[in-house]
Order: C-alpha cells, then structure tokens, then sequence
C-alpha cells in the first residue's frame, strides 16, 4: 500500500475529473488492487479486493493530510469502494467523509457531466475513455450514431463541436434520462439529439434508414448477461458497419477486457468489415499506464474509403 500512500502524499486534484492512481496497470507492485480517483469534490478510493478497516484509517488519515495542503478549506469528501466480485459490499460504495453535491457535475475540457458515485458499480463518466472523447471533439463529424450511449458523454462532446444530429442507442432507459440532463447541463438539449432506449440488435432497420454516419461510437459493455458478451456479439456489431458508416466517414470501437487482445478487433474487422480500414489506436490516457497494454482499454480507429 506504500506506492498509493506515496500517490496520495503527491496528489494535485485539479478542476476536472481524474485519475489519481491506477494500481491496476501492474506498474505499483503491492498495490495491484487500487484505483484512487478524483470526482471534484470527492476522492473515490477503489479496492478490488477486501481491505481492513485499519488499513482505511491509515488512507484516510493521509488523504485527510493532503486535503489540508492543497483543499480548499472545504471539509474533506472520500468515498471508498470495495468492488471484488462476489464481495457483499462490491455494490455498496461508501461515503467514509463529508457530502456529495445533489446534483454532481464533474468537468472535463469545457464539458460538464453528472456523476452518481454512491450508486452501482459505473459512476456515469468512464475516465479511460477521455482521449477517444477528445478524438471525436477533432473529428467534429456532421452525424453521429452512438452506440451503447449510457450516459451519452459522446453526444455532448459530440455537439458541441457542431454535430448537426445525434442518435444515442442504448437498452437503458435509465442511462439515456441521465444522458439527456448532460445534454441539458451543457446546453445542447436542442433537438440535435435523439435518444432510442432499443436494443443495438434488434433496430438495425431503424438505425441504417437514419444513417449514414460520419461517425458511429461503438462502447459496448465488456459482458453483460443477456445482452452482450464479446467473443459472440462484437462479429455482429462488426459485419452492420459498412452499412452504417458514410464514405470517409470513421468507426470508434472501444474494448475493456484484459483477456482479449487488439488482435481480436483487428482480425474481426479484417474478415466481418473489409471496407473499413483500420488508422490507429488511440493511446490511452497516462494516468491509466499498464505494465501490457495490450490489455488495457482498446479504442480503435477505422476509416471507409471515401466514394
């Protein structure tokens, strides 16, 4: 635990939301287990395994330390999280110190999103995703389809570098209510959006009479039960695309599964969307290193030829 002591003791929470310290690249020996993130104003401390309740007063004594050099004289807010699968508390997120703003927007790049820290395992902003946002911000494409939308972060960031429309897909009606107060919160609730609570697989017509698209955002869960599971569904995301993406226009495919490797995406695409061509790998965001990258995120750039 000494290299996320060390972490905290440096710490420099800025305006946006962050990672602080991402134990789970492997590159902090000992320290395998935890994440430490900043949601402005409140640290999120991780686990992926059990931690004693010692060891959580020890952390909050040193975040306690360096909130008091570098806060600004608000109490201090933590939140710990312990999420080992099969561990009973791995849905219960605990807020150890202080309160959340009701409601919680967190920034990143000008943009603002709402975050719900204290409910579920996904937090509504995925902070390894920042760099496949800032990519889509560059492309500035005209239409976009948005796939698996959940909070519909690429919408926003979507819009407000000129997208004229935007159709957000995804099976929860809950995850696109959330994704219509950002759009509202910063300002682009302003009919360019379109919000579809359908399942991807069941609204193929829907989608490819709307399309084509300058840009499709495809995000899905790494396994969902009953609803995505990677080695099945991605060929069948994958083989929809040609008729989906515009001449010249690109595909995202985002991958969050250490055991699948980029090789999975790339091989898939060569054989299930020929007319695609691949153009990079976004890298991911340096707070989020990993001792093999390969199994870390994977956000992958694919361009059709223009006509």
């Amino acid at each position: 635990m000494q290299a996320l002591l060390h972490a905290i003791a440096q710490a420099l929470p800025g305006a946006d939301a962050e990672r602080l310290f991402h134990g789970r690249g492997g590159l902090h020996a000992g320290a395998e287990a935890w994440t430490l993130d900043w949601f402005p104003p409140c640290w999120v401390l991780s686990s992926f395994e059990p931690v004693a309740e010692a060891q959580l007063e020890s952390l909050a004594q040193a975040l306690a330390e360096r909130w008091a050099q570098v806060g600004d004289g608000t109490p201090l807010t933590w939140l710990y999280h312990c999420r080992q699968v099969g561990h009973e508390e791995r849905a219960a997120p605990r807020l150890m110190a202080g309160h959340l703003p009701e409601p919680h927007a967190v920034g990143e790049d000008g943009a603002r999103f709402l975050v719900h820290l204290t409910r579920g395992q996904n937090h509504g902003l995925f902070l390894d995703m920042r760099e496949g946002r800032r990519w889509l911000r560059r492309l500035a494409p005209r239409k976009v389809l948005n796939l698996f939308a959940y909070s519909c972060a690429f919408s926003v960031v979507a819009l407000q570098a000129g997208a004229e429309k935007v159709l957000n897909v995804d099976m929860s009606p809950g995850a696109l209510a959330l994704g219509r107060r950002n759009h509202l919160l910063n300002g682009v609730d302003d009919g360019r959006a379109q919000f579809l609570a359908h399942d991807v697989f069941n609204s193929w017509g829907k989608l490819t009479r709307a399309g084509p698209y300058d840009a499709v955002l495809l995000d899905p869960p790494m396994m969902q039960k009953g609803s995505f599971v990677a080695e099945k569904d991605w060929p069948r995301l994958m083989r929809r695309l040609p008729s989906l993406v515009a001449p010249g226009g690109h595909a995202l495919l985002a991958l969050n599964s250490p055991k699948l490797r980029p090789a999975f995406l790339l091989d898939a695409m060569a054989r299930e969307a020929p007319e695609l061509q691949f153009v990079e790998r976004l890298a991911n965001p340096p707070a989020f290193a990993d001792v093999d990258e390969d199994r870390s995120l994977k956000v992958l750039i694919y361009r059709r030829a223009s006509a």
